[in-house]
């Protein structure tokens, strides 16, 4: 398949599957299918959904918050990460509680905003990962940021309502029963692509993003890992707040 027919299914997908895109607008509109400005938006369509996604991750509520409010940086306690589950360890429930619902937030702002520019199959997968990517490397933070978990969450929310709840299950039986959020973050990742191909196997892009998505978070998670499987992992409190300079770092 050529780059022009590709362009062409990508339009044929989205008038299918989406209500509105600024893409398939686009081409409607100038009547340009099948032809090498098809293929050019197309390319800047990618671009757009990597780069404003990215930006929007690299805004960081942990580093924010901990720098406005408390005058300290959230890297510089416990697991080093910034996350709610540092923020949590560190500056207690109802700061984490803020942190997660930003992290939610913005990540879903990305997810909308490449549905919109795009498809929600390809634009929508696409901004996912790159949210992700800039919540975990934040270009505005010297590349430090969290381990991505939030984000993960509200992605596949919204573009695998059945995976979420799936996982979400499966996330707080292991939280419940073994205290490491660490662990249920990573066999979240684990068995997002698994869950998201056996019941969304007619997307395609949302499982590449998908598996993407795990290999991000788990990498993010390597020397949780490590800890876990040395007995070392730190537990998360259920009771009061607790500083912990281990920390399981789930976000």
């Amino acid at each position: 398949m050529n780059y022009v027919m590709l362009a062409a299914t990508v339009a044929e997908n989205a008038t299918k599957r989406t209500n509105w895109n600024i893409y398939s607008w686009l081409l409607e509109r100038y009547d340009i299918a099948n032809t090498q400005a098809s293929l050019v938006l197309m390319l800047a369509g990618v671009i757009l959904c990597m780069v404003i996604p990215y930006l929007l991750g690299s805004i960081n509520p942990a580093i924010i918050v901990s720098r406005k409010v408390y005058h300290d940086d959230i890297r510089t306690h416990g697991s080093g990460n910034a996350g709610a589950t540092n923020t949590l360890r560190t500056y207690g429930k109802k700061t984490a509680a803020l942190i997660f619902c930003l992290d939610l937030l913005k990540a879903a702002l990305a997810v909308v905003i490449g549905s919109i520019l795009m498809t929600r199959e390809m634009g929508g997968a696409i901004a996912g990962v790159f949210v992700i990517l800039g919540h975990m490397f934040p270009i505005f933070y010297g590349f430090k940021g969290g381990k991505g978990v939030a984000c993960m969450a509200m992605v596949i929310l919204i573009l695998s309502p059945i995976s979420f709840v799936i996982l979400l299950a499966l996330f707080v039986a292991l939280v419940l029963m073994t205290r490491y959020v660490s662990l249920g973050s990573i066999m979240g990742a684990f068995f997002y692509p698994i869950i998201q191909f056996a019941f969304y196997p007619q997307h395609p892009w949302i499982t590449l993003s998908s598996i993407l998505t795990m290999f991000l978070v788990i990498f993010m998670h390597r020397e949780n890992i490590k800890r876990l499987m040395a007995g070392k992992e730190s537990k998360i409190s259920f009771g009061s707040k607790k500083k912990d300079d281990n920390g399981s770092g789930g976000q």
